[in-house]
């Protein structure tokens, strides 16, 4: 893919919306491009998280494992970005995200990201923006989780 499409595509990502488009060169320019084939690990739950990766064309899955048993969390496309979270935090992934069909991606690394962000704090405030937006999906899809359990337990 051209160093331009990839810009492009990058500033299609809410991450990345608000940032400059020679900014956005440089970033295509330093992370790498890679391919996942149908049912290809991208990360793994329970790995170092090393790298982030936005969704350049294709689907994948996010499968969250709990007693043994997967459980799809949520689905990711073109521009989504995903692994940032435990770059950030220096955890372990907390997810896993799995290639349905053919995802091509850009491989954003640690050092690569952070320094990004210290060079480029509106890039910050944009993470910072979408990770609160996840949160707050998050903590009403748990809200409506424990209201549903409980009104099953009433009825027991």
């Amino acid at each position: 893919m051209k160093l331009s499409r990839e810009a492009e595509i990058l500033a299609a990502s809410p991450l990345f919306r608000g940032v400059d488009r020679a900014q956005l060169k440089l970033l295509a320019l330093i992370a790498e491009a890679r391919t996942f084939h149908d049912g290809e690990v991208m990360m793994a739950q329970g790995q170092e998280g090393d790298a982030a990766y936005v969704i350049l064309s294709g689907c994948a899955e996010v499968l969250v494992k709990i007693g043994g048993r997967e459980t799809l969390v949520a689905e990711l496309d073109g521009n989504d970005i995903v692994g940032e979270m435990a770059l950030l935090t220096e955890s372990p992934r907390t997810a896993t995200v799995r290639a349905r069909g053919t995802v091509e991606v850009l491989r954003i690394g640690r050092d690569a990201l952070l320094r990004m962000l210290q060079e480029f704090p509106g890039m910050a405030l944009e993470l910072l923006r979408v990770m609160t937006q996840r949160l707050e999906r998050t903590t009403q899809e748990l809200a409506r989780t424990r209201s549903e359990l409980e009104r099953l337990k009433a009825e027991e």
